[in-house]
């Protein structure tokens, strides 16, 4: 019986994450269009941010609830599927380029914040001072993101501007708009809030139903379930060669991830957070391989193919036989 009310409340709950996650991402958008911020930046910050806030809430509540594990297994596996699985689709979809700003800036920070993980969980516990530094990491990234954003050209910023601004000539007035688009982006914090709940808490429920631990349930289904919006949102915007924006809602996720949002869950417990030692020595390895492997794939010709695409997605396949064959 509980196993059913677990599997219902999860499903409730990850159908509420994202539909949260689909409002606030185009209200935050939206807002963001109308400055005129290129499509990286746009991926980088509002977009990654929005796909981001279920993992936030589902980290928050599992740590409230004492289920640390849940919230590092989920953080580990949605990275490792963002940049296999997800990556990988979208370049098996359409060849992915990326910007010399990404490889300069958003590449080597994203191993820098893989690695930081690693090594603040290698002692089995990530204390209230670890998640200061992962903050301060994130800081100092927003800091270069914004600095980089001036430096785009006026061209780029009305190209965008003109692709994703609403026009003109509607009757609705800019400052409606602008109210409508606030709303959407609170209403969809709610939602996502309220959904987490609900998804951890059938998550802990199946786990113990079927007697997997808490860290397999994160690195697993709510792994794959919170990643629905980054799924979403890069396969639309690849094929509708808006590929800029893809591959920055990729990046810029797994980087917010944890910094800000690992980083955030590290500050609720007095303790700090409980490392399981499977996590250490299999899933943050697999998850700052995956991480380091993106530098090569983009260093050859700022671009990913098909084919690089195709051995990211089996890889996370193998990953993912891995995690059921060991776990269960």
């Amino acid at each position: 019986m509980r196993t059913v009310t677990g599997f219902w409340l999860f499903l409730v709950g990850l159908l509420a994450t994202i539909g949260g996650a689909e409002l606030l991402v185009r209200g935050g958008t939206r807002l963001a269009a109308r400055l005129g911020i290129s499509p990286m930046v746009i991926g980088v910050t509002v977009v990654s941010l929005g796909t981001s806030t279920p993992e936030l809430a589902i980290g928050i509540d599992a740590a409230l609830q004492g289920s640390s594990s849940l919230a590092l297994g989920n953080i580990a596996g949605t990275n490792t599927l963002n940049l296999l699985l997800i990556l990988g689709l979208a370049a098996v979809v359409q060849p992915l380029t990326l910007r010399s700003q990404a490889i300069r800036l958003d590449l080597p920070i994203m191993v820098a914040a893989a690695a930081a993980l690693f090594l603040v969980a290698l002692d089995g516990v990530v204390t209230r001072l670890d998640g200061g530094a992962l903050i301060a990491l994130g800081l100092l990234y927003s800091v270069l993101i914004v600095r980089a954003a001036h430096r785009e050209t006026v061209a780029t910023r009305v190209e965008f501007a003109r692709e994703f601004g609403e026009p003109r000539i509607r009757a609705v007035s800019a400052k409606r708009r602008t109210v409508r688009d606030v709303i959407w982006l609170v209403a969809g914090i709610g939602v996502i809030v309220v959904g987490a709940n609900w998804l951890v808490n059938g998550a802990v429920d199946l786990a113990r139903g079927f007697g997997v631990s808490d860290a397999f349930i994160g690195l697993t289904v709510v792994a794959i379930g919170t990643s629905a919006p980054e799924l979403v949102t890069a396969i639309v915007a690849t094929i509708r060669r808006e590929r800029d924006i893809a591959v920055g809602n990729l990046i810029g996720s797994s980087v917010f991830n944890i910094v800000f949002i690992f980083g955030v869950t590290s500050l609720i417990p007095s303790d700090g957070i409980r490392v399981d030692p499977e996590i250490i020595a299999i899933d943050l390895p697999v998850m700052v391989a995956a991480t380091v492997a993106c530098i090569p794939v983009f260093l050859t010709g700022n671009r990913m193919r098909r084919l690089e695409g195709a051995a990211f997605v089996a890889a996370y396949v193998v990953y993912l036989g891995t995690l059921v064959f060991l776990r269960t």
